[in-house]
């Protein structure tokens, strides 16, 4: 009797010991279905900055690969589905990455699409072209230059830079072009999420196609909440 209730009492204390807490992805509605994933969290939507997170699924878990400080939009975020281009706000929600690119070599190890970036290389954000928010190689005469980005011009941001998929697959005009994860700039991004160069090498090295990776931006709570996508 003495050993059976000290082994009762001994489950009882194990009972009382709390459990690891649920990781960020294991609160989320959705993570896309795969076994990579990206998580850029800010603190609210007027937040600059917050933290970027990439983790593996595991055995049933997610468990983080690596971390990184990251910046948002100098106006903070907005929901995806209802941003406006212009607004300088990163958009929310959760999101595919369809390539990659740089005007630098890719970092050993990268196994996503990587394209180099060349003096005609364009991101065509022109809502009356036919490119709308497309790489394009040369600029088409139906894309303005004013409305565009000549990406070679960005010789810090985009030495490494990984496509984010919002408002990629069917565009819709004024919603927004040209969202990516690159490098950090002189301060908070026009609507991109941006993290140190050191940590876009680490993360274009890690991302593997074939583990359907996706990306999931948003804040820690409210209507905007990355646990909601």
């Amino acid at each position: 009797m003495r050993l059976a209730a000290a082994a009762l009492a001994s489950a009882s204390l194990l009972a009382l010991v709390p459990s690891d807490p649920p990781t960020l992805p294991e609160q989320m509605a959705d993570t896309g279905g795969g076994s990579q994933l990206i998580t850029a969290q800010a603190p609210r939507e007027g937040s600059t900055s917050g933290t970027l997170t990439w983790w593996d699924r595991r055995d049933g878990h997610w468990v983080k690969a690596g971390s990184a400080a990251a910046r948002f939009g100098a106006k903070g975020l907005a929901e995806g589905g209802s941003r406006k281009q212009g607004s300088n706000t990163t958009p929310t929600g959760l999101y595919d990455l369809p390539f990659a690119f740089g005007i630098k070599a890719a970092p050993a190890g990268t196994t996503v699409r990587y394209r180099r970036v060349r003096e005609e290389s364009w991101w065509c954000e022109d809502n009356d072209s036919r490119s709308y928010n497309r790489w394009t190689e040369p600029r088409p005469a139906d894309c303005r230059a004013s409305e565009s980005e000549h990406l070679i011009a960005y010789e810090t941001q985009y030495a490494y830079a990984l496509v984010v998929g919002f408002n990629y697959e069917r565009p819709v005009r004024g919603r927004g072009a040209g969202i990516f994860l690159h490098v950090h700039g002189s301060g908070a991004t026009a609507g991109c999420v941006s993290v140190s160069g050191e940590a876009m090498r680490r993360v274009l090295a890690w991302v593997d196609p074939a583990r359907g990776p996706r990306f999931a931006i948003g804040t820690a709570s409210g209507g905007t909440a990355i646990t909601r996508y």
